[in-house]
């Protein structure tokens, strides 16, 4: 199963090209690392929530897009041989710096893909999510989510995954934990929906809440949805094309 470094940042929105140009120069990089697959992907539909959302978890201001990355590996050693390279790259060391975010408001972690469902298409849209979850109901939320993923992929989305927290660490500003306002004994959960397009994205949707096996069972729910958040964004960059 795939491991993922996920990671949440805020960037300001006259600086989106500079983004772009920015991590398309540290993609070759990353490549020589052993990512098998980095995508970075631009806020475009990133509601404002009651208790929790993408915007408070990495304290974006006014004038910030929120934007969501991953790096995809096949496995976790796989993921720590590439930080280590690129912790002693000198390349790193030059160009990191220059990201033209806030890189202390940043959050990160890596997660064991839980769930992983594979549909038909090619990405051009996704619906990214975090939750909290108690570690005591990880089987019970993994046969949730693998059986919606499937449902998922009937409507027409191209991907799903869902990952459990292995490597997520405090942070000093903003980190996982923090941004589902994480309890004693509970885990964070980042998955996500890779779709078409929005257009398909939307319809999808529409269908899934619609159908009678999505309708949830809120007195056995494995986590607390109203400390879970989502948002719905554009890629900008995808080293799998």
């Amino acid at each position: 199963m795939t491991y993922v470094e996920g990671f949440v940042l805020a960037v300001p929105a006259d600086k989106k090209e500079a983004f772009r140009d920015h991590a398309n120069q540290l993609l070759p990089l990353f490549r020589e690392c052993g990512v098998s697959r980095v995508v970075e992907a631009w806020g475009d539909d990133v509601p404002d929530g009651k208790v929790t959302d993408f915007k408070g978890a990495v304290q974006a201001k006014d004038d910030e897009v929120v934007v969501i990355s991953w790096f995809e590996y096949p496995s976790k050693e796989a993921r720590d041989a590439a930080n280590a390279k690129m912790r002693s790259s000198e390349r790193m060391a030059e160009l990191g710096p220059a990201s033209p975010f806030d890189g202390k408001r940043m959050i990160m972690g890596g997660f064991a893909s839980i769930v992983e469902e594979r549909g038909e298409g090619e990405t051009g849209y996704t619906d990214g999510f975090v939750a909290p979850v108690p570690i005591g109901k990880r089987e019970a939320y993994r046969e949730m989510a693998q059986k919606a993923a499937g449902i998922f992929t009937e409507y027409g989305a191209v991907r799903v995954v869902e990952g459990w927290g292995d490597d997520v660490p405090d942070g000093q500003v903003t980190d996982f934990r923090r941004a589902v306002k994480a309890e004693d004994g509970e885990n964070v959960v980042s998955s996500w929906i890779e779709w078409p397009s929005k257009a398909v994205r939307d319809a999808g949707w529409g269908k899934v809440m619609a159908d009678p096996r999505m309708q949830p069972d809120h007195e056995n729910m494995p986590f607390d949805g109203k400390r879970m958040f989502w948002g719905g964004f554009a890629p900008m960059i995808d080293s799998s094309r």
